[in-house]
């Protein structure tokens, strides 16, 4: 099983809301590089994305902010409105329609919400 790394807990997260954060992976070269994230959830779902919206590569939670809808079923990209679907990551709507958001695998262990499938740096 790959390594687990612990984002956050998964009462930081309400219902029908998105949160981003900004990991340091660790490249094969060993250096340290940014990763921001954004993380969603929808009931007791939580949806993983690289938050980076394929119609610029701007941050999704960038001006003023991403967010989803009452429902938690898109996420909408605070500076063009492209709206994503939450289950597929696709664009549905918005400059960027039928691209979709980079998924990352999210585990749900013991009430933290972990990243698993990448190196992240050491802190």
């Amino acid at each position: 099983m790959d390594e687990l790394f612990v984002i956050c807990r998964t009462v930081e997260i309400d219902d029908a809301q998105a949160h981003g954060f900004v990991l340091m992976k660790a490249e094969e070269s060993g250096e340290a590089t940014p990763w921001p994230i954004i993380v969603t959830r929808k009931g007791n779902n939580f949806y993983g994305f690289e938050n980076s919206c394929p119609h610029e590569g701007l941050r999704l939670d960038k001006d003023p902010g991403a967010f989803m809808d009452e429902e938690g079923n898109f996420l909408e990209c605070g500076r063009h409105h492209a709206q994503f679907d939450i289950d597929t990551g696709e664009c549905f709507i918005g400059p960027c329609q039928g691209a979709h958001l980079t998924p990352i695998k999210l585990v749900i262990d013991d009430g933290d919400v972990c990243v698993t499938g990448v190196m992240l740096a050491d802190e």
